[in-house]
């Protein structure tokens, strides 16, 4: 019993339970009330016929007394000295048929003698349910008088209280051993297995994304009814579920991947920056820039290398040459433009500024002469280089929907590649523009006026070498002092 208790307290803990049980207790108490009204008002007329029973007592000794007397006036004094210490009767009064107050003891009736109807008994209850009347026809005392006694009705009202009382226990009583069945039978058909259902959801809510499901509570029931149905098919629901959920994985991570091996090719075509701008853009994307140093490198004799080699042999020697140069202009930040056949386009200062632009593309160019003896032509002689570089304003963008590349264009670019096709071979050939930014640090051989074509007369310079770093004087190296002996 103990047990069971515990459990249902424990069982009221859940807000449904707590819903359920209210509603069968009130509904319970609400039945028994309605019960119980006409019970209680029967009972209250019953005790009230009581009462009239006693008066019935008093109205036959009147009319015993009447009829062997004679003196009407005797009769109310011999009921009163009949009339016990606690009895109920608290007066009465005898009149005549004419309505007339013959005689009276006690408390005085309210009923009129005069509105009591022939052969029909008047009762009357007064306002605070106290007193109780009750009125005989003249046909009880031989057609010659009307007897109106009083009876004291507290006894009656502390007795209907009493039985209230009673039956709300009993109410109470049978509302909350009912409610108890009602809780240990809800805890075994209903509310454990939907507690159990909804740590299950709660399971599930958290395993949905996982690679092994897990084992539901709700499956061990076994139940046949519509619980256990509904419990197969929440399981079926999460199976479907979490199989969509990894397939869905793993159509996100293939294209995932997917993406990635795109952005990488679309980073291998285009600069971080404008890719980025590529995706949230629609349409020709272009930036003009002040200042910006272009390089062009183009293979000498490449058309005649192209006579003796297979195409495979030609393409992978070109793709080792210009794979070289590529990782040199990562570690410069520089960015390539393109290639063209045998030539290479590359830039500085953008599509990012910056002010040693002209810096970085000599050190590109002279570490691409550095670079290039390495690889050998069929007959073991080394490829060899022609390079031209020019610094000016540039227009830098991407147009087209269809294979786009970044691109430059305006004089500039096209004054890189007149240095580089009227350069000389194994050097580097820059323009008096590129010669302003970069002859501080570095010796050029000036090369005079050239006639470009479609330019004219143009001032180039031959690099030479690198300036050397003049030494620091001794005196201007500063002594270790003291403390940092």
């Amino acid at each position: 019993m103990a047990s069971i208790f515990q459990s249902s307290v424990g069982l009221l803990r859940s807000r449904l339970s707590r819903r359920i049980v209210s509603w069968v207790f009130l509904s319970i108490v609400v039945i028994e009330v309605i019960i119980f009204i006409p019970a209680f008002v029967r009972r209250y007329r019953e005790k009230l016929s009581d009462l009239q029973d006693v008066s019935t007592e008093v109205l036959f000794t009147a009319k015993a007394t009447a009829m062997l007397v004679g003196d009407t006036k005797t009769v109310l004094q011999l009921i009163q000295q009949n009339l016990k210490p606690d009895s109920v009767i608290l007066g009465g009064q005898l009149c005549a048929l004419d309505g007339t107050v013959i005689d009276r003891f006690g408390e005085p009736p309210t009923i009129d003698c005069r509105q009591v109807p022939e052969g029909e008994v008047v009762q009357r209850l007064t306002d605070n349910r106290r007193r109780y009347d009750v009125a005989w026809p003249s046909d009880r005392l031989s057609d010659e008088y009307i007897l109106v006694v009083r009876h004291d009705a507290t006894g009656v009202i502390h007795e209907m209280w009493q039985y209230a009382l009673a039956i709300a226990g009993l109410v109470i009583i049978i509302s909350a051993f009912v409610t108890l069945v009602t809780i240990v039978m809800l805890e075994r058909i209903l509310i454990i297995p939907v507690l159990r259902l909804r740590d299950d959801l709660r399971r599930a809510g958290e395993a949905v994304s996982q690679d092994q499901p897990p084992r539901f509570q709700t499956q061990a029931m076994g139940r046949r009814d519509e619980l256990g149905e509904v419990s197969q098919a929440f399981c079926d629901m999460f199976e479907r579920v979490h199989q969509e959920i990894c397939d869905r994985k793993l159509a996100e991570q293939a294209l995932k991947a997917e993406q990635a091996k795109s952005e990488k090719l679309l980073l291998n075509i285009l600069p971080d920056t404008i890719a980025a701008q590529l995706k949230q853009e629609v349409g020709a994307i272009a930036s003009r820039f002040d200042e910006a140093t272009i390089l062009f490198a183009d293979i000498v004799d490449f058309t005649g290398l192209s006579m003796q080699m297979t195409p495979a042999a030609l393409v992978d020697v070109l793709n080792d040459i210009f794979s070289r140069f590529d990782a040199i202009a990562d570690a410069l930040g520089l960015e390539k433009i393109k290639t063209i056949g045998d030539a290479y386009m590359v830039v500085g200062g953008l599509p990012e500024p910056r002010p040693d632009h002209a810096q970085a593309i000599m050190e590109m160019a002279i570490q691409m002469l550095e670079t290039i003896p390495a690889f050998r032509r069929h007959d073991g002689s080394p490829f060899r280089l022609r390079i031209g570089i020019n610094t000016g304003p540039v227009i830098a963008g991407v147009i087209g929907i269809k294979k786009f590349s970044y691109d430059l264009w305006g004089d500039a670019v096209n004054i890189a590649s007149r240095m580089e096709s009227h350069g000389v071979v194994d050097r580097i050939q820059i323009s008096d523009s590129t010669y302003r930014h970069v002859h501080d640090q570095y010796e050029f051989e000036d090369r005079g006026c050239i006639k470009i074509k479609g330019r004219g007369l143009m001032h180039t310079y031959l690099f030479q070498g690198h300036k050397p770093v003049a030494a620091t004087p001794q005196s201007e190296v500063p002594a270790a002092s003291s403390d940092n002996v």
